[in-house]
């Protein structure tokens, strides 16, 4: 019990790091590329990584999401949003704690959540249930 009350406790100074860390400042989703895209990809599967780039399981994540881009263009839309440089979207989008994946069908419907660290062969496996090859 104690362990669950320290991660929530944890889990809420990360969150609210996240929101408070940068200000506030609007900010746009981007692809791995740095170009601006809507969040989820119209027609496209998505996968979308909230974190920052100085947490360490992002930082852990952020050569998985390089190689997914990679193997996926034009098939999956792979988007990454830097949550202390843009906090407004810790609220958009409903999030814990950082890094937190969040998969869109085609349609756009979101399907799944996941917190923390997800390997590259985990996350190949859901794109696959939505019917990316």
């Amino acid at each position: 019990m104690r362990h669950k009350v320290q991660r929530g406790i944890w889990l809420f100074v990360v969150v609210g790091m996240a929101l408070f860390a940068s200000g506030p400042k609007a900010g746009a989703a981007s692809s791995l590329s740095g170009d601006p895209v809507p969040v989820p990809a119209p027609g496209m599967v998505t996968v979308l990584d909230l974190g920052a780039k100085s947490c360490i399981p992002c930082k852990m994540m952020a050569p998985v999401l390089e190689n997914l881009a990679r193997k996926y263009e034009g098939k999956a839309a792979i988007v990454f949003i830097d949550v202390w440089q843009h906090p407004e979207q810790t609220e958009r989008f409903g999030i814990r704690a950082i890094p937190t994946q969040i998969f869109y069908d085609a349609s756009g419907k979101e399907i799944m959540r996941h917190e923390g660290f997800f390997s590259q062969e985990s996350i190949e496996k859901v794109l696959a249930r939505l019917g990316v090859q």
